[in-house]
């Protein structure tokens, strides 16, 4: 009868030492991999900042060139002043965006493009606000408004290189929504009549909500006038100017021709088919007219 063998419990198993092994060997591998890739990327990093610092605050990479334009208002070293730039700065440095955004708040820019010309260029291009007119808030300030209509600063004649504009009287400035804007119903009638041909010649726009605009314009209707020409009052209501001013031409052509010794001092053109003149008397060509000069 044959003993039946039992498997000794003391030997170690090959198969799982080996496995053991190799599992082992397999860890080891793969904390290296990782120690290797972090020192890597660690080196990489310390030398890009490195870099980054040499590159940035190097001055062999300083602008060199600098181009402005676009500007009237503001010299340019007023806009450099303004944008804290220098013009000898290091092009790398620089925060384009940020320039940008200091620029644009002066109230003279509508817009700015600053761009970088690499290796050695800085352009900053500007567009500055058109003024249209210099709104009279009535014991407040004097505004100048843009050809949208829209006020973007207070004028100041010392700093201000700006051609005379008209005065507008008859608007309330309000603050909506951190902005302020001008209300009321005649601000249509006000843009429409700047945006005319004539609006050069106006020196005061008097808005009213129930006659409309009046306007004082520069004498250009008596031609005949021999002594300092003065200004002419225009009452033109609420609507169609062009036609209005043209009318007022025509008027001052017959004034003229048939009463060559009369001074236009006034025009009412609310209806363009019923209108007033008032006029009054040329002295200095009457007399020479007498005298059959």
């Amino acid at each position: 009868m044959n003993k039946r063998t039992k498997p000794n419990t003391y030997k170690t198993d090959v198969t799982e030492g080996a496995a053991f092994l190799s599992d082992s060997g397999a860890a080891i591998d793969f904390c290296l991999k990782c120690i290797l890739t972090v020192a890597f990327i660690s080196i990489l990093s310390l030398a890009s900042i490195f870099a980054y610092d040499f590159i940035t605050q190097s001055d062999a990479f300083n602008i060199k060139k600098l181009k402005i334009s676009g500007t009237q208002q503001m010299s340019k070293q007023d806009l450099l002043k303004f944008a804290n730039l220098t013009g000898d700065e290091n092009i790398f440095a620089i925060n384009v965006f940020s320039i940008e955004k200091r620029i644009r708040s002066h109230p003279w820019i509508q817009s700015a493009t600053v761009k970088r010309h690499l290796p050695f260029g800085l352009s900053i291009t500007i567009v500055e606000q058109s003024p249209l007119a210099i709104v009279a808030i009535e014991n407040v300030t004097n505004i100048i408004i843009n050809t949208q209509g829209q006020p973007f600063k207070e004028y100041d004649p010392q700093t201000d290189r700006i051609e005379p504009l008209p005065i507008v009287s008859g608007l309330d400035l309000i603050r909506k929504n951190n902005q302020y804007r001008f209300n009321g119903s005649v601000l249509p009638s006000i843009m429409a009549i700047l945006k005319t041909d004539d609006s050069s010649n106006f020196r005061r726009i008097t808005a009213d909500e129930k006659t409309g605009i009046a306007i004082e314009t520069k004498d250009i209707y008596n031609t005949r006038l021999t002594e300092r020409p003065g200004t002419v009052q225009i009452k033109l209501g609420f609507h169609h100017f062009k036609a209005k001013l043209t009318k007022a031409k025509e008027i001052s052509a017959y004034i003229d021709r048939h009463y060559p010794e009369r001074i236009i001092c006034a025009m009412d053109i609310f209806n363009i088919e019923k209108v007033f003149i008032k006029t009054k008397l040329n002295h200095a060509l009457h007399n020479n007219l007498e005298k059959g000069v």
